[in-house]
């Protein structure tokens, strides 16, 4: 009886060696391009904490464009608007927290996706006074490999 596991066994282990990797506790394929984009998408979460506008934006391309889902121009968002107002807007919270699971990633040559579940918490100033904030939502980023590495494009 023994004997006869022996060769399912077998193959049960060559299946596993062979599987591709994944990014741990995801099926996102683990590969050199997923990597940099969860590390994109890491660095835009601790920015945030920070509330380091600088370090938001060095995470952003100077295409960035995103029209909020919506027909009406007005709140439209480019590079320079979100440049201009990110500083104040990160001024208004007292702090933050912010958890981000990238769910899944998609690259198609140098233009991906990253879909994000995340949950936020935060303490914002509004003019009767600081206001505690909860947020959780999913989420789509888009990026772009750039020169000097893979760069949110949309989807803040």
């Amino acid at each position: 009886m023994r004997a006869s596991r022996l060769p399912a066994v077998a193959l049960l282990a060559a299946l596993v060696a062979c599987s591709p990797r994944r990014i741990p506790g995801t099926e996102i394929p683990d590969n050199e391009d997923t990597r940099a984009i969860t590390r994109v998408i890491e660095k835009y979460r601790q920015a945030v904490e920070a509330r380091d506008a600088a370090a938001v934006l060095s995470q952003v391309s100077p295409r960035y464009f995103d029209d909020a889902g919506t027909p009406d121009p007005s709140d439209d968002l480019d590079y320079a608007r979100l440049a201009k107002s990110l500083p104040a807007d990160l001024a208004r919270v007292d702090s933050v927290r912010m958890e981000l699971r990238v769910t899944d990633i998609t690259v198609e040559k140098d233009r991906a996706q990253a879909y994000l579940r995340f949950d936020a918490w935060y303490r914002i100033a509004t003019r009767s006074g600081e206001v505690a904030k909860a947020q959780n939502d999913v989420n789509r980023v888009n990026l772009v490999r750039e020169k000097d590495g893979w760069k949110i494009v949309s989807g803040l």
